[in-house]
Formats: C-alpha cells, structure tokens, sequence
C-alpha cells in the first residue's frame, strides 16, 4: 500500500494589476512559486485535505467531500488522479468514471474535478496532465440535465459559473494539458476538450455543442476566443468565427476525421489506439523539463494576447527566469557529457 497526500490550494487573493511584464510571465507560467519552494504542495497557501491509503499503482480519490446528489452512482468516485511511473514518470492522469451518467457533469463529478486540478497545480515535477475518461463510447456527456432541473435559477447560475471557473483551472494548469477524446463529447464535454492544450480522438469519436437545441448556449467559454490574460484554446479561436457559429447554430456532431480538418483535434487515430497514442505524446513531452514546458506554455499563451513587440517582452523574462535554475546547468551537463539529462524541477 502506498499513502498519497491531497491538498487544495487556498482562496487566492483579489486580482491585482501587474506592474511589469516579468510579473506577468511569473504569474502565468507558475515559476515563481516553484523557485521559491524546494518541496512539493509547500507553502502557507496549501493545506492537506486528506490522506487515502490505495492499492500500489491505483489511482489516487480526490473526493474529499462525500458522494453527490445521489442516484445508481451515489458513493462512486467520479473523478481520479492517477502518477505514472516508468517511461511515463512525469504524466499524471485524469479520469473521468460515472458511467451510470456517461460522465455527466454534475456537483460531484465537477467537486472532484476540481480537486484533482488542484493535486497536478501543485505538483512542481508533474510535466504533462492526461485527461481521459475510463467509460466506454464517451468522454463527457456534458451537464447534469437531470441534476440541473431540481436546481433553483440561482442555484444552476452558480453551478455553470463553477463549471467555467473550474475549465478556466484546467486550461490555466502550469504544465502541458493532453485531452483524450475517446466516444462522444457533447456539450460541456466538448468544451472542457478545448480547455486541455492539445487533444487527441478516436476515428469513431464525435465533438457537439447542442446547447442552442436545449434552449442555452455554451456555458463554460465554447462560445470565445479568449481575451488578455488568457490562454487560446476555445471554440472561435481553433475554428474561425464562422465555423464556430455554424458548430453552435446547428449543434451538429463533428466526426473525428473532421475534427482533425477542423483543428478542434491535433491527432485522429484509430479507436483502440487513443489512449497509447496519447502516451506516446506525453512520453515525448516529459523528456523536457518541467520548468521549461511551464514557460513555454506560458510563453506562447501570453504570446497570443499581445502584439508582437510586447510578446518578445513576455519571453524573454520568461526566458531570464531560467537562468538560475539547476535544470538549465542540468542540460548543459548532460549535453557536454553526452547523456540523458535528469531534471528535477528546480
């Protein structure tokens, strides 16, 4: 048996305006708290949720606050944390598992989403994030509809705000973020696909927005294209405006073939082989280091929200950040030495 400790990170504090672009590229790649602390989940902004003793190899529960609102699922765990180990040391994986619901997005599953976000944040060697779903024929099924109609108007107003703050979480994660689209992924399920940075489908997978057709519209950023301050990565942005308003109008499923044509996926692979192929990717990611793929994610999501001149700012503070690091003496090293380097995040 092996204990794995969970933690959730503290209410941040207001906004605040950023004095200097070194500021921003801080913020926004996550280094400055990785520099200053030598351990993992360190700092008085952290505290432990839980310890969970589990099986050697399982996955780890985030659901540190009970069951949800009940049904065939009530007591399941809905969401998991899972540390490879191995050639995929580095890569932490996100399940989603309700099949009673084909992961339907309700208080549980989005709690413990949330959690999990909130383990991979705050773990300075984690290198790249998989999410995947282990129902068979879906990846998300999108919101609760069932759960959604015993809520009062401002009790479902909240409910999808948590939702977009949560994606929000999701696609602002430090590390490189690997959407695993096996089956369907409709709705909210689509959208937290295009929060992930990259995302990998099956031939036989299919990506929807039927919002329109129940009466709503996208709920948790599907319907833009990002503004300051935050990373590219939703609907109008991948696609064009045309093309995203067309997927939304219509509420269409896009196949995996042209979900690749379309961009909205970067790999289209054979069914049974998804899951490997997005092994495959993250495998080669975690090569790098940790510091450095937080950077350049950052880089080039800051990147995209400024115009060039004020771009080449943003990266080369995020470049100067480095220097100082054991990583970069690391590769040197390793290079002069003409071996594999060992990165350790610091």
């Amino acid at each position: 048996m092996q204990t794995i400790l969970l933690y959730r990170a503290a209410a941040a504090p207001g906004g605040m305006p950023l004095a200097a672009l070194a500021s921003v590229a801080l913020r926004a790649s996550g280094l400055a708290g990785a520099v200053a602390n030598s351990h993992n989940f360190a700092g008085p902004w952290a505290r432990r949720l839980s310890t969970i003793p589990v099986d050697s190899g399982a996955a780890s529960s985030v659901a540190a606050n009970g069951a949800g609102a009940g049904g065939a699922d009530a007591g399941q765990l809905h969401v998991s944390v899972e540390p490879l180990s191995g050639p995929h040391e580095g890569v932490s994986v996100i399940s989603l598992s309700r099949p009673a619901a084909r992961n339907a997005i309700g208080r549980q599953l989005l709690r413990e989403l949330a959690e999990a976000l909130d383990v991979v944040r705050q773990e300075r060697t984690t290198r790249c994030v998989l999410v995947r779903s282990t129902v068979p024929g879906v990846f998300c099924s999108g919101a609760d509809l069932k759960e959604r109609a015993t809520m009062t108007q401002s009790e479902a107003s909240e409910f999808v705000s948590r939702i977009r703050r949560t994606f929000t979480e999701l696609q602002d994660l430090p590390m490189p973020t690997v959407a695993v689209v096996e089956g369907l992924a409709l709705g909210g399920g689509a959208e937290l696909a295009l929060a992930c940075d990259m995302r990998i489908m099956g031939q036989g997978a299919a990506m929807a927005f039927p919002e329109a057709q129940l009466g709503i519209i996208p709920g948790a950023g599907g319907t833009q294209a990002g503004h300051a301050g935050r990373s590219s990565g939703r609907l109008p942005r991948i696609v064009g405006a045309s093309r995203a308003k067309e997927l939304i109008f219509t509420g269409r499923r896009v196949p995996g073939t042209e979900a690749g044509e379309l961009k909205l996926a970067d790999y289209v692979v054979p069914d049974d082989q998804v899951y490997e192929r997005a092994l495959s990717l993250a495998e080669q990611i975690v090569r790098s280091a940790p510091l450095s793929l937080r950077q350049a994610k950052a880089a080039v999501n800051k990147g995209l929200e400024v115009d060039l001149h004020s771009g080449l700012a943003v990266e080369e503070a995020l470049y100067a950040q480095l220097l100082p690091s054991r990583d970069r003496l690391e590769g040197l090293k390793a290079f002069a030495e003409k071996r594999k380097p060992v990165y350790t995040g610091e």
